[in-house]
């Protein structure tokens, strides 16, 4: 009966919807579709679930539109909202799962969970009354025991190392907050890096508070890196970009059939207005990310280094629907400050655009920039130095730097992907973290002299073995120094947190090395890249 009513809410809403939204052509097809859906309700031979129906043709019907339009069902909607909004209510964990254990990597500072007293280490036996350890609970099942709303309560029942019985614990559920911006530091005495993971209502806060910190540190250049940055929010992408460039400079324009121009200019207030900027882009990086990327390339301000972006250049608005559900319709194009529309074509159907990715790196494009061609309509002049630039299929970058797959096996791919390597590590962490603690009580020491041992190696390979996960040949020898830098870093990440984790990884990647050197040598570059081309 209450889906029932949503159904018929559903109907009413479309047709007590203002004319004026919608043409005669559109008005007409509307209560077509509803006397339809009548018809099936009232006269279809046997019982139907009429709401069913309904979602199925809606997200039948935004598939014809474009890819990015998509019906978010009502239990989904806030969880999809939650990374954005950059907060959500729970216990304030870092969690893995380590032998059917939930086993607390770490309690979010500030949270309820450390408040009370919970440690990195610390085992959860418990939550209420049901027991959790060795039920083969999942991820899910944690999140939906362990979330709840601001205020409720949740007692956790803790086996802690050296402590003979359970420790319980009663923790009020807050609002936790969700950081978008992974790392932030100094390479040396004057090359910030910062990472953002995706833009959030909370990213541009964090990204002042970590640029202030490093500038007052002595930092003159700022690596900012955007890889695998799928976008977010369309306004924070803009004051982001606002921070880089100079007063009533064009940072994006947004039109759409329905929608008239909308332009989004800089102030006078960014604080990254003076110094060198370097901004690494690659596949993964989308939208929001995009527009920062070619907003900073269009008016000449920095350099992007990596490999062509993602390509989504479609502005969603979210439409909520009776019953809570949503969809997320694409109302507008997005334009750089040239005119370039990012989007990559999506005429030849879903199935190509999903696999769009996977065919670039088919044809080569990972490996070698000359293995794309824009064609010369795609053409446009950057608003400074009038060099070429390409719209039509992402932002290509001025310095181009290909996949690094050298040394990636296909057992060091399983044991990434199955979990098998960062479960070791937990292991190890859990049998040496008071060593460790003692040995390294600051990240620097821990980097200096901290090393991944032979017989480590050895250990995670029988580790391997015991998870039916074996090397061919000399894989195991070949992945070696992969082992052992991620071995470190998540150790890293354990004991202090992600920035640490990148200080360490960092120190191989292609992308990252080649943008230090261009901040080392930014007369050069400046010239090569920005002036010459």
């Amino acid at each position: 009966m209450q889906k029932r009513k949503h159904l018929i809410l559903f109907i009413i809403a479309l047709l007590t919807i203002p004319a004026n939204c919608f043409s005669q052509y559109l008005t007409e097809d509307i209560f077509k579709f509803s006397r339809a859906m009548g018809y099936i309700s009232n006269f279809y031979v046997d019982t139907v679930n009429s709401p069913k129906l309904v979602e199925n043709a809606i997200i039948n019907v935004l598939k014809e539109l474009d890819p990015h339009s998509v019906y978010i069902p009502e239990d989904e909607v806030k969880e999809m909202n939650e990374p954005l909004e950059g907060n959500f209510e729970g216990i304030g964990i870092q969690f893995n799962l380590l032998n059917d254990t939930i086993y607390v990597i770490s309690p979010i500072s500030g949270g309820p969970s450390e408040k009370v007293g919970l440690r990195a280490g610390d085992r959860i036996v418990k939550i209420n009354e049901e027991i959790v350890a060795g039920k083969g609970i999942s991820n899910t099942g944690v999140r939906d025991r362990l979330l709840g709303e601001k205020g409720t309560k949740v007692i956790v029942w803790i086996k802690r190392k050296g402590v003979k019985e359970l420790l319980s614990f009663t923790i009020t559920r807050d609002k936790i907050p969700i950081f978008s911006v992974d790392a932030a530091y100094l390479i040396d005495k004057d090359i910030a890096y910062i990472k953002i993971n995706r833009f959030a209502l909370t990213t541009v806060d964090e990204f002042v508070e970590k640029i202030k910190k490093l500038k007052a540190q002595g930092s003159k250049s700022l690596i900012l890196d955007l890889r695998d940055n799928g976008g977010g929010y369309l306004d924070k992408a803009i004051e982001l970009a606002d921070h880089f460039l100079d007063d009533n400079k064009l940072i994006v324009f947004t039109e759409g059939l329905r929608v008239p121009r909308t332009e989004s200019f800089a102030t006078n207030d960014g604080i990254c207005q003076d110094g060198n900027v370097i901004i690494l882009i690659d596949e993964g990086s989308a939208s929001a990310s995009e527009i920062v990327a070619g907003a900073v390339q269009d008016w000449d301000r920095g350099i992007i280094i990596g490999r062509r972006s993602f390509g989504k250049g479609l502005v969603q608005k979210p439409f909520y629907l009776p019953d809570g559900s949503m969809i997320r319709l694409t109302i507008a194009r997005y334009h750089t400050p040239t005119g370039r529309v990012i989007q990559k074509p999506y005429d030849k159907g879903m199935d190509n655009y999903e696999k769009e990715l996977l065919t670039r790196y088919q044809q080569g494009e990972m490996m070698n920039k000359d293995s794309i061609n824009f064609h010369d309509s795609l053409k446009y002049f950057t608003l400074q130095n009038k060099r070429i630039v390409y719209g039509g299929g992402g932002i290509m970058p001025d310095i181009f730097v290909p996949l690094d797959t050298t040394s990636v096996t296909e057992f060091y791919s399983k044991m990434v992907r199955q979990g098998v390597l960062n479960s070791f590590v937990l292991d190890y962490i859990d049998k040496n973290r008071k060593s460790l603690k003692s040995k390294y009580p600051d990240f620097n020491t821990y980097n200096e002299k901290f090393v991944v041992t032979p017989k480590m190696i050895e250990e995670l390979v029988i580790y391997g073995a015991n998870n039916k996960i074996e090397p061919k040949g000399d894989d195991a020898k070949k992945s070696e120094y992969d082992f052992s830098l991620i071995i470190k870093a998540l150790i890293a990440r354990d004991l202090w947190d992600m920035s640490e984790y990148y200080q360490i990884v960092n120190v191989r990647d292609k992308g990252f090395n080649k943008a230090v050197e261009v901040a080392k040598n930014w007369e050069k570059y400046h010239s090569e890249v920005l002036i010459n081309q």
